[in-house]
């Protein structure tokens, strides 16, 4: 591994670290599902970083189609619109926004070590995030029940092992705007999630943020024109 892998790798695992404790903060702030939409930036902030990047073309005739997605995010999660807000709620949104800026960092990142093996890449992520959260651990929980050791060794198999090195190697192989599209899959699982396990039901406003987020997505990976929009513009 040449000097230049081992920096993108370092700007990766810090981008990805901070990343997800921006997250979880900001879901303590403003709430799972604001923090939700306002994350789900993210493709945005992932397109314009490999179009000034890593010179891909920006698609503008794809952006809309972008925007429908998050549309249908902010429906699906029953976000409510106007009111006073809560304690803490500014705060959480800004954080939410800087960890989808720093997730697509590390999107990008992980697109620069191709030759990389995306098990090793997640492996070595996970070794440098001991260190760099380790401030931030609470070491005086006397003992964990078998439930929590179980949660936690889930999160490490599957949802950081596994999951991190299915997605990594996806990375490699996919462009900025598919990854970007197809991003908009991880509220749609929630969803299936939701429906499946806890047997939640949901309200109209939902269904269409719901159908809103399939339809977008088919559109950008078929190349559809956007209503209204005459042609395709690549910049």
């Amino acid at each position: 591994m040449d000097g230049k892998a081992v920096a993108w790798l370092l700007v990766g695992a810090m981008a990805l670290i901070m990343n997800w404790l921006l997250l979880f903060s900001s879901y303590r702030l403003s709430g799972i599902a604001v923090s939700t939409v306002v994350y789900h930036v993210q493709p945005f902030f992932l397109i314009l970083l490999a179009t000034l990047v890593q010179g891909e073309p920006l698609q503008r005739h794809k952006i809309p189609w972008l925007v429908l997605a998050l549309l249908g995010v902010a429906l699906t999660a029953g976000v409510q619109w106007g009111g006073h807000l809560k304690e803490g709620m500014l705060q959480g949104v800004a954080m939410a926004l800087v960890a989808a800026f720093l997730y697509s960092v590390a999107t990008l990142t992980t697109r620069k070590l191709r030759g990389i093996a995306p098990a090793q890449i997640a492996g070595l992520q996970l070794l440098l995030g001991v260190p760099l959260l380790a401030p931030w651990t609470d070491f005086s929980i006397a003992s964990f029940t078998p439930t929590t050791w179980a949660s936690l060794l889930t999160l490490g198999v599957v949802h950081t092992g596994l999951m991190y090195n299915l997605m990594y190697a996806a990375f490699q192989r996919l462009s900025a705007q598919r990854i970007a599209a197809l991003s908009f899959i991880y509220p749609l699982v929630a969803i299936a999630v939701d429906i499946l396990v806890f047997h939640v039901v949901f309200g109209g406003a939902q269904v269409l943020g719901i159908g809103l987020i399939l339809l977008a997505i088919a559109a950008h990976q078929r190349d559809w024109p956007f209503p209204g929009l005459r042609s395709k513009v690549s910049v």
